[in-house]
């Protein structure tokens, strides 16, 4: 999986701008669709332009490009759950092409005569087998950007905290993880924590993939080590708010708020 900054509900004000496409917000729960870049725009010659789409989409292989076609009228699309920069990075070169291409905005729909997809490569599905990791989003940080994260609960011994952090720091090295921060509350000689791993921004030819159950099992074999068990202790007045103390970190303010 990949973790780090994405868009989903809102554009990456001040990072990217374009004059042909759109961003359409996502809107998650029971509308629960993708965010989504499109242009509609009327092009001469529009099969030249295509083929060039198509090669600059074998450099951009995780993502979709769709395209809708009526004549010389175009609709280009591409949208996910979590847009990463690696998204904006293909639409700026398409804006590119366009331009090149003396493209012309059409503001109208039009009827759709035929259709090419441009697929993304196939993924691996990956099914989480440990239930004591949470894949989070998180509030917007700069430029509109979003988190996603792992978080993990769990509360030791805290005179062994110290030790299970440097592991953890560890296990991130190990896993392609580059962001790791966590909330505490030590209490009666024991420790409530918040654990959370992620990666900062996903550029072309930089995407971070994770693997979360081998990052997973690394955590899980440290639970006999330190008396470590998943979830709090006692009550919400033990709940873990200190913090947060980083670790590890990269492209801090699109992830942690300045204080």
């Amino acid at each position: 999986m990949i973790l780090g900054v994405y868009w989903y509900f809102k554009f990456p004000e001040n990072v990217y701008s374009f004059q042909f496409f759109k961003f359409l917000k996502g809107f998650g729960e029971h509308a629960d669709n993708p965010a989504e870049l499109e242009a509609r725009v009327s092009i001469d010659h529009s099969e030249n332009l295509i083929n060039k789409l198509e090669k600059l989409h074998s450099r951009f292989k995780r993502m979709y490009l769709d395209i809708k076609i009526n004549e010389n009228q175009l609709l280009i699309s591409t949208g996910d759950y979590t847009l990463f920069d690696e998204h904006f990075q293909f639409i700026s070169e398409v804006e590119q092409m366009l331009v090149h291409h003396n493209a012309v905005m059409v503001d109208l729909p039009f009827e759709v005569k035929s259709s090419i997809m441009f697929s993304p490569e196939k993924k691996n599905s990956e099914t989480i087998e440990h239930k004591f990791m949470q894949i989070t989003g998180s509030d917007f940080k700069k430029n509109n950007a979003e988190n996603r994260s792992v978080r993990i609960d769990c509360n030791l011994p805290a005179a062994s905290k110290k030790d299970l952090i440097n592991d953890l720091i560890r296990i991130c090295n190990e896993e392609n993880i580059q962001v790791f921060y966590y909330y505490d509350c030590d209490f009666k000689q024991h420790s409530n924590l918040m654990l959370f791993f992620s990666n900062g921004r996903q550029l072309e030819n930089a995407v971070q993939n994770v693997n979360l159950n081998a990052f997973g099992n690394k955590v899980r074999h440290l639970d006999q080590k330190y008396q470590l068990h998943f979830g709090h202790f006692g009550g919400m007045e033990y709940y873990p708010r200190n913090g947060p103390f980083v670790e590890l970190i990269t492209d801090e303010e699109y992830i942690l708020n300045k204080k």
